[in-house]
């Protein structure tokens, strides 16, 4: 009886998760569609490694989905097969996510509200801490409560590109703009720490290292984007000397 009560709470449990990825992974599409669909970019004028770098995000969100749903339905034998299919989409995400900030760079092609500093940090330290998520999650991928949540925290941290094509960025600026960013992927998160709060009593140490991340990772792009050494790189790529 222990046993089927035990099992019935971890899927009862699961349900959630699953639901929070689909949710997830809906609020990021929807970021980049509407962007699209309100004329923003034209695809046919858009770089291959941007369509790229899409298909790898979009294979990753695919991914986040399938796994809980699997882990839900207690499928764990193909959830752990199509785990390492997860590492090459991190390589993926981390090698053209850096690729394209730098593109941008040398073919002018920030944003106006960034400065080339802040967008080279954006690009680069983004997908270094989602990587290292993922990492960390990957070696606790025994300990389930550890593993699904920092899972969790590195998508959040992809969710910054959506978010900022769904704010008046224009208007907010990239520091002010940033924070509100993390704000509300906190906010995201807070959903996870309420559930936790639910079943457990307590915040998971996981949900609290997730929250700590993405505070960190604007706290580390906004002291970057004020380094002259940083300013310096995206100055030397901007005119064409940055790109050994």
């Amino acid at each position: 009886m222990t046993a089927v009560q035990t099992s019935a709470a971890y899927q009862a449990d699961q349900r959630f998760f699953t639901r929070l990825a689909l949710a997830l992974a809906a609020l990021i599409v929807f970021g980049f569609a509407q962007w699209a669909l309100r004329g923003f970019v034209d695809p046919l004028k858009t770089p291959i490694w941007i369509h790229l770098h899409g298909i790898a995000m979009l294979g990753w969100l695919a991914l986040i989905v399938t796994q809980n749903s699997l882990a839900e339905r207690g499928n764990m034998a193909l959830h752990r097969q199509l785990g390492w299919l997860g590492l090459v989409l991190v390589a993926a995400i981390v090698g053209l996510g850096m690729f394209s900030g730098r593109m941008a760079l040398a073919l002018h092609r920030v944003p106006p509200f960034f400065t080339d500093s802040y967008f080279l940090a954006l690009t680069h330290v983004e997908v270094v801490a989602f990587a290292s998520l993922v990492g960390t999650a990957i070696a606790l991928r025994r300990n389930t409560q550890w593993h699904r949540r920092l899972m969790f925290g590195a998508t959040v941290i992809l969710m910054e590109p959506a978010l900022g094509r769904l704010l008046p960025m224009p208007l907010l600026g990239q520091t002010v703009g940033g924070w509100i960013e993390a704000g509300l992927q906190v906010g995201f998160l807070a959903i996870l720490a309420r559930h936790d709060r639910k079943v457990a009593g307590s915040v998971h140490p996981a949900t609290l290292l997730a929250m700590a991340a993405v505070v960190g990772v604007h706290a580390v792009i906004q002291l970057l984007a004020g380094s002259p050494a940083i300013a310096a790189i995206a100055q030397a790529i901007a005119q064409g000397h940055g790109h050994a």
